[in-house]
This record gives C-alpha cells, sequence and structure tokens, in this order.
C-alpha cells in the first residue's frame, strides 16, 4: 500500500477491525519511512451475477426486473405474491447455480414459462406473448394451441383408467358358469 503522505510503498499494520456489517476490514496503518498513519479499507470485489440477452449483450441478473415481469404477467390473476416470489427465487437460484456465473435470457425465460404454465395459463400465455416476442396473430395462435393440446391431453389422462382397475362406470360382470 503506498503511503498518501510520502508515496512509500512499505508500511505496517497497527491495527485490524471488522466493520460493523460485516462487508469489511477497517485497517489502521503506519508507513515506515515518514512514520505517519493512514486508514484503508478492504472488502472483497464481488462479481455479478449475468444474464446473456438473445442480442449478446450481457447485464447484471435484477431479480427485481423478473418479479415486475411476472407481476404485469398475473395482474388481475389469482396467483398469490408467495408463489411469484418462488418462481423468482428459483431463476435466481438457477443462475446462482451456473459455473460461469451467467445464464442465457432464454434458459430462465423457459424455466419461468414452464412454471407459470402449471399455475395459471392466461398469466403464463401473458408473459411468453412478452418474452417470445410474437410477430403476428399467426406465431401467438400457434402458442394457443399448444397450450390446449397440452390440456387436452393432460385432462384425457386423467379419465384413463389406472392399471388393473376397472373404467369408472364399467362394473365387472360375474363370469357365467361359475
Amino acid at each position: 500500500m503506498k503511503c498518501p503522505f510520502c508515496g512509500f510503498d512499505q508500511d505496517k499494520v497497527v491495527d485490524s477491525r471488522e466493520s460493523k456489517e460485516g462487508e469489511s476490514i477497517r485497517r489502521r496503518r503506519e508507513c515506515l519511512r515518514c512514520e505517519k498513519r493512514f486508514t484503508t479499507y478492504e472488502r472483497i470485489d464481488e462479481i455479478p451475477y449475468m444474464v446473456v440477452k438473445k442480442d449478446g449483450r450481457r447485464e447484471k441478473f435484477e431479480r427485481q426486473k423478473v418479479l415486475n415481469g411476472l407481476l404485469r404477467a398475473c395482474e388481475k390473476r389469482p396467483v398469490s405474491i408467495g408463489r411469484l416470489e418462488q418462481i423468482v427465487n428459483e431463476a435466481e437460484a438457477f443462475v446462482i447455480d451456473s459455473p460461469e456465473r451467467e445464464r442465457k435470457t432464454s434458459e430462465i425465460g423457459e424455466l419461468i414459462m414452464n412454471r407459470l404454465r402449471n399455475i395459471d395459463k392466461v398469466a403464463y400465455v401473458r408473459f411468453a406473448s412478452v418474452y417470445l416476442d410474437f410477430k403476428d396473430v399467426q406465431e401467438f395462435l400457434a402458442e394457443l394451441q399448444d397450450l390446449l393440446k397440452s390440456k387436452d391431453a393432460k385432462e384425457a389422462a386423467a379419465r384413463l383408467p389406472e392399471k388393473g382397475k376397472p373404467a369408472a362406470g364399467s362394473a365387472s360382470k360375474p363370469k357365467a358358469g361359475r
């Protein structure tokens, strides 16, 4: 550390203590040439988590931005703020778990859309319409048809009898001759 008084680059640490918040360390130093004292602060240089946009730009991950998008999509819908907070937490954890400290927005968007699809279909369509940036009504209609197909498939599966059990409404008939 260079002395701010004489410019000499050797000193000794006289006192060292942690800040109140524990985010930095305050060090009292004494220059070995002019013997004047000065204070330095040491803190961790945090590298932010990043998202890679569609055009290749990198931005700092902002959980509030994700929450705002979800709030807009779920406006006037029966979705609790707790559920939205849970989705934001999952998205943030997904970014944090990345070994490169960054994720593509497409990956984050897919995660959010999958969660919304299971919670509220209208909120899902609202979010998807902004996120997927539909160019025309045909793209929007195709997404709606996919949503309806998956809903119909789930409903059909729910109506199918479980293995080994008779279908609802069909009674097992006793075999004749016994």
